[in-house]
């Protein structure tokens, strides 16, 4: 398995072997020993699986407290993933970081605590997948407006459909300090 440091500290990108032939393929999604050693120290407790159609994003969503690690996979489809660092010290505070994630690729991108995190679906639907590191908490979870310009994600396609909540979502300099995370 690769990998692959993002260039925000924190963020990982994994590359895991795919085994093909023929008949199809095989690859190993989750092995706790193996992504210890390669340095992803979170325990996973719920696994959630989302399916959407092109153009549709999703975020930028995270939880606070019950602050939630996500290793996220797209099954089957492509979409174009993204961590925002909302830790207020962090000297990368504000930035965000994309990767291309696909059924095709296999890779997962690991988005730990102290980031909002969201995706745009790009092929013509997606199975994405995500397991993450506390359970999920309707009462505390929190959003970013997906088009804050202060924090300027260049999404790919233009006018996602996004849910009546994602629409309403504050900006990153609207949200009290003690709502992000230190």
């Amino acid at each position: 398995m690769n990998v692959i440091p993002c260039e925000i500290p924190g963020l990982l990108l994994f590359e895991p072997q795919i085994f093909g032939d023929p008949r199809g393929f095989f690859v190993e999604l989750y092995n706790q020993k193996t992504y210890r050693e390669l340095g992803l120290p979170a325990d996973f407790v719920q696994d959630n699986l989302s399916y959407s159609r092109r153009g549709i994003l999703r975020g930028l969503h995270y939880q606070r407290p019950h602050t939630q690690g996500k290793l996220v996979t797209v099954l089957e489809g492509e979409v174009f993933d993204v961590a925002v660092d909302i830790r207020r010290r962090s000297p990368t505070f504000g930035r965000w970081s994309a990767v291309t994630l696909s059924g095709r690729n296999k890779r997962q991108f690991y988005v730990p605590p102290g980031f909002a995190h969201g995706f745009q679906v790009v092929s013509e639907n997606a199975l994405f997948h995500y397991k993450c590191t506390d359970f999920y908490y309707p009462n505390h979870e929190a959003g970013i407006r997906w088009d804050d310009p202060q924090i300027g994600i260049r999404w790919p396609l233009p006018d996602p459909l996004l849910s009546a909540r994602d629409q309403t979502s504050p900006c990153l300099r609207e949200i009290a300090p003690e709502k992000l995370f230190d």
